[in-house]
């Protein structure tokens, strides 16, 4: 299947924008590193089947990417219009700085989605201009996210406003709202996540949101509380970042989880990942364990066996130029498993009811700082395309 990235040279928003100066790079983790001839949209297929084994591979004719892809769906940490073509795409994220991004290249299929949802009616017609703005931002969203759902096989998530994060009411009424954008583009629910900070209030959310069938995808987890919480409240997806907690891990101090992981021996990220991995598998819960922030190879061969891993093309890339021989230093085999969650030993004290209290004091400053940093970076992302929709609107023609 071939995909031009082309628009026609009338699109009306402006290229010479401080946007198209300053944004230059959004990420999302919606790439297959498979061929694009596999590349075939089924409206039932989720996130792509993890191909798992408990027995080591014979990588000698293979390469490591073939070899770590039998443990773990590995996905590339890329932007949409670099690499569409190199790795073709199977699910997609819908954010504010992907949307920046889209209005500051001159050229995208994405670009008439962002200006059929400037020109719509129902927002135009809104007196109150902050309602206006929220309402135009939401129609872009779901009308970008109703096109990438025709070009991926797989789930489009799309982001919760970062503002709404410790206001539970709010966050599940701009979830029914985007779902009723998408369910007027039948892009049905099933083929939807939505991506919720993992604050308490964003945690029983998405307790309230499972609960009527909306999937729902808990990010910016940096404890193990909170992925336990999260677990327990049924989300569909949770997502850790490694990298960031060992970032934090070599500049702080004071954090008794990571420096419990520290005193073991491991790295507090992956050991964090081990963790909740066992937690849901051990308990049976039905989330899946999303691994971000995945900054080198080791820390790839550290998580096969995670359902998901998120990583830099960089690493993607010597993965597929590297053929996988055995070695004394790696051996492609799964680190996590259901077998291996199974032996796994918890404390009472990990194995509560998790509730607003009890988690507001097992989260340590690493979890409550990184927490703060990311809500803070996406609501700025938010304010800045409100304000780019501001100069903007209205487009020519209207």
């Amino acid at each position: 299947m071939s995909l031009t990235l082309q628009t026609p040279p009338s699109t009306t928003l402006s290229s010479a924008s401080p946007i198209h100066r300053t944004i230059t790079r959004y990420t999302t983790f919606s790439f297959s590193l498979r061929p694009p001839t596999t590349l075939h949209f089924n409206p039932h297929r989720s996130l792509p089947l993890i191909r798992a084994s408990n027995s080591s591979i014979n990588a000698a004719s293979t390469t490591e990417l073939d070899a770590v892809s039998a443990f773990s769906e590995i996905v590339p940490d890329t932007v949409v219009f670099d690499d569409f073509e190199k790795f073709p795409p199977t699910a997609a994220t819908v954010s504010s700085s992907l949307l920046l991004g889209i209005c500051g290249l001159p050229d995208t299929i994405f670009r008439n989605a962002v200006e059929m949802a400037l020109a719509d009616s129902e927002c135009y017609g809104l007196e109150n201009p902050n309602a206006r703005l929220s309402c135009f931002v939401n129609k872009a969203f779901a009308n970008i996210g109703s096109d990438m759902a025709k070009l991926v096989p797989g789930r489009v998530s799309t982001e919760v406003d970062a503002r709404l994060a410790y206001d539970t009411h709010a966050i599940i009424r701009k979830v029914h709202g985007l779902l009723k954008l998408y369910n007027d583009s039948n892009v049905p629910p099933q083929r939807l996540l939505f991506k919720i900070p993992s604050t308490w209030q964003g945690i029983e959310a998405a307790r309230l949101l499972e609960s009527e069938g909306i999937q729902t995808h808990l990010t910016f987890v940096y404890s193990f509380a909170q992925a336990a919480a999260a677990a327990q409240a049924g989300a569909s997806v949770i997502q850790i970042f490694v990298g960031r907690i060992r970032d934090w891990a070599r500049n702080h101090s004071g954090d008794t989880e990571i420096e419990s992981a520290q005193l073991r021996g491991e790295d507090p990220g992956l050991a964090l990942v081990t963790k909740a991995y066992n937690y849901i598998h051990k308990y049976g819960h039905k989330s899946k364990l999303m691994a971000a922030a995945v900054r080198n190879k080791q820390d790839l061969f550290s998580l096969l066996g995670v359902d998901y891993i998120i990583a830099p093309l960089k690493v993607l890339q010597s993965l597929k130029e590297s053929v996988a021989s055995p070695d004394e230093k790696y051996s492609f085999v799964r680190r996590l498993s259901p077998q291996s969650a199974a032996k796994y030993t918890f404390s009472d004290e990990e194995l509560v009811r998790w509730d607003e209290d009890s988690l507001s004091k097992a989260m340590g400053p690493a979890a409550v700082q990184l927490l703060a940093a990311g809500l803070d970076g996406h609501a700025d992302q938010a304010k800045r395309v409100e304000e780019l929709f501001g100069k903007i609107w209205p487009p020519p023609n209207v």
